[in-house]
């Protein structure tokens, strides 16, 4: 009898203590949300009503084995050119991973945007943004930016323009939702982005440094000169 009533309480207990963690975590997920929403509020843009800026900063995605963009990150690209075309910036920091040597995406990035029109002397490329948080701390510390339109799809953008502005860029945002079409693949970033948000604020409280800071890099003061 003794040991059953043992079972039950530790059974309770661990009830309980579920329950707590639980109730934690959609804690910190509604907190995330309102902050994200809070920071963004006011900073998210069409194309053709987005205030003018220095430099676009262009969020890496996905490139497949040949070295394109997947079509999400093509439809970043596109809108970057398109904002450095009309006037809206004068340079675009593409920002991505490269970790591994066979895997690029600001070189294949930069490729792409060559390729349609965009003059490489006008593109500075960040090989180490590896998260959203990296890109964000990285164009402030590393490369100096102070404003930019923040270039992604629809469902990250408030975090982009939330984590950037967070880390002192006056930042705008313009979001894809042309890629919607892809309707598995947008599904299911969006409920990753739900994570994504838990990442950002415990990336905020902790300020932590990116995987790679290095030295300060003049490429974006290039490409804003740059006739």
């Amino acid at each position: 009898m003794h040991v059953r009533i043992l079972t039950r309480r530790w059974l309770r207990r661990g009830i309980l203590a579920s329950v707590v963690v639980v109730m934690l975590g959609v804690a910190v997920l509604l907190s995330g949300e309102l902050w994200v929403r809070g920071e963004a509020r006011g900073h998210i843009f069409s194309e053709s009503e987005v205030p003018a800026a220095p430099v676009a900063i262009v969020l890496g995605a996905e490139v497949y084995a040949d070295g394109s963009p997947s079509p999400f990150l093509a439809a970043r690209l596109d809108i970057a050119r398109r904002l450095y075309e009309t006037g809206k910036v004068k340079a675009i920091l593409v920002s991505g991973d490269h970790s591994r040597w066979e895997y690029d995406e600001p070189g294949s990035m930069q490729v792409y945007l060559i390729a349609h029109g965009v003059p490489a002397s006008r593109i500075a490329i960040d090989y180490a943004g590896f998260d959203t948080y990296d890109s964000c701390v990285r164009a402030k510390r590393i490369f100096g930016v102070k404003a930019a339109t923040i270039v992604t799809q629809t469902y990250h953008l408030d975090r982009a323009v939330a984590l950037c502005r967070t880390e002192g860029i006056a930042t705008n945002g313009v979001g894809d939702d042309t890629v919607k079409i892809y309707k598995e693949p947008w599904r299911n970033s969006v409920i990753r982005e739900r994570g994504a948000i838990v990442k950002a604020v415990a990336d905020v409280v902790t300020h932590r440094d990116p995987v790679f800071l290095g030295r300060h890099e003049t490429t974006v003061e290039e490409a804003l000169a740059a006739s």
